[in-house]
């Protein structure tokens, strides 16, 4: 029987062993029966976000080659920016991409908290807690176009809708798409996002709304932005904002509220906007400062999600010679600006595994994924549960709890180091 959802065919062969996730979706499957015109590939990626890039860059590093696949018809070089701390800075270090973004970016010196009255709360110097640290914001459109000029040609094929997925009796796995196309590919790596479908045919539970939407943007200044670089936070009652200047003309914010549902999707960007600035017009001026100097179509809203990866519940992060990287796999709130970074450490770890198998007889792909997984597990759950948690802090809506905070949690007893323990990982150049 054939499970269909969100336009997603979900089979699999009667003939392999039927892992946790697949008999969630039935025990009747069906075969792929041979076709002349279906294409075929070693190493497939679906999604070419920065999980994606990232995983295929690392794997020509390592001399295997893979085809990455993505539905848009360019690059997804919309939204505004991400914060990269030294773990990320690592990732592209190790695959030769970090110097071309270094001089494009300010190095964020520290961070400062305010009070939505604008009385400051705590001031941190990055260098003084770790002297090893390296924050800076990056913007997604410029990091995507760098990972993805260092690839071979024709390593993307954009255009790439799936409509269908089946496992054949081998291991191998069809892609059927919307325009009719098929490849059957003997490697597929899932780095398709938070509403990944390689996930949900793999049985994952679709991520969870925590309560909290964000709006962003990007502001620019064609003269020179006028902030310091460091990372400016500012707390209200169940609302914080903050803004970080990313290089000398541009500067990210965010707005994060409570809210008891994500509410209808807007892309009007021009009344995004606006309501932005309603939930913070009598807030310290900068703040409304900046987003008066961001283009309306930069600013975007995103409810948060988050999907926590429990032991012996949750699927296995590989069915076969299938296995997911990043927000396909673990979508976190960005409350520890994690997100990319993780991603960008599944990806190296990943690769190298599945290099050494692909290059020996030692180790099977499984088995290289099986052990990908068991790395990454006790890495990327804590962090999501952790970034979950202090998100949740962060927006507390009593008067009396967010004086204690103010007044005492965070000016005595928060201290930089032990929040920032989460980002001491290092990779090895490739």
């Amino acid at each position: 029987m054939a499970t269909t959802t969100s336009s997603f065919m979900f089979l699999k062969s009667p003939t392999s062993s039927p892992s946790p996730c697949h008999t969630r979706i039935g025990r009747s499957f069906k075969l792929i029966k041979a076709q002349s015109d279906v294409r075929k590939e070693h190493v497939v990626i679906v999604g070419g976000g920065i999980a994606g890039l990232a995983t295929a860059l690392s794997l020509h590093r390592l001399g295997v080659r893979s085809l990455v696949l993505e539905q848009s018809e360019s690059l997804r070089t919309g939204g505004t920016s991400l914060t990269l701390f030294k773990n990320g800075w690592s990732v592209l270090d190790s695959i030769g991409v970090a110097n071309y973004l270094r001089p494009q970016y300010l190095e964020i010196q520290g961070m400062v908290v305010k009070s939505e009255d604008g009385r400051e709360l705590r001031a941190f110097n990055f260098k003084q807690e770790d002297q090893s640290q390296e924050v800076r914001a990056v913007e997604r459109r410029v990091l995507l176009e760098t990972l993805a000029a260092q690839l071979p040609p024709d390593s993307i094929q954009y255009s790439s809708r799936l409509a269908r997925i089946e496992a054949s009796p081998n291991g191998d796995t069809l892609l059927e798409f919307k325009d009719g196309s098929k490849l059957l590919a003997q490697i597929v790596i899932g780095c398709d996002g938070i509403r990944s479908p390689i996930a949900k045919w793999m049985g994952f539970a679709e991520p969870k709304y925590v309560g909290h939407c964000a709006f962003r943007g990007l502001a620019s200044y064609s003269n020179g932005q006028p902030f310091e670089p460091r990372v400016n936070y500012i707390y209200g009652k169940g609302l914080r904002a903050g803004y970080v200047p990313v290089s000398p003309t541009k500067v990210y914010w965010f707005i994060c509220f409570n809210s008891s549902s994500p509410g209808p999707k807007t892309t009007d960007s021009t009344m995004l906007k606006k309501q932005a600035k309603e939930l913070v017009e009598n807030w310290p001026p900068e703040l409304l400062d900046i987003m008066d100097s961001t283009p309306d179509d930069t600013v975007i809203k995103t409810p948060l999600v988050d999907r926590w990866l429990w032991p012996a519940i949750s699927p296995s992060v590989s069915a076969g010679r299938v296995v997911l990287v990043g927000d396909a796999w673990h979508p976190m709130t960005p409350n520890l600006g994690q997100g990319a970074c993780c991603a960008l450490e599944d990806s190296v770890v990943l690769a190298k595994k599945l290099a050494a198998a692909i290059n020996s007889n030692d180790t099977s792909v499984e088995e290289a994924f099986e052990s990908y997984g068991s790395e990454r597990w006790p890495r990327v759950f804590p962090l999501t549960i952790r970034a979950n948690l202090v998100g949740s802090v962060l927006q507390w809506d009593n008067s009396l709890v967010c004086s204690i905070r103010n007044n005492i949690v965070i000016p005595k007893l928060v201290k930089l180091g032990p929040l920032l323990e989460h980002t001491n990982f290092t990779s090895e150049s490739l």
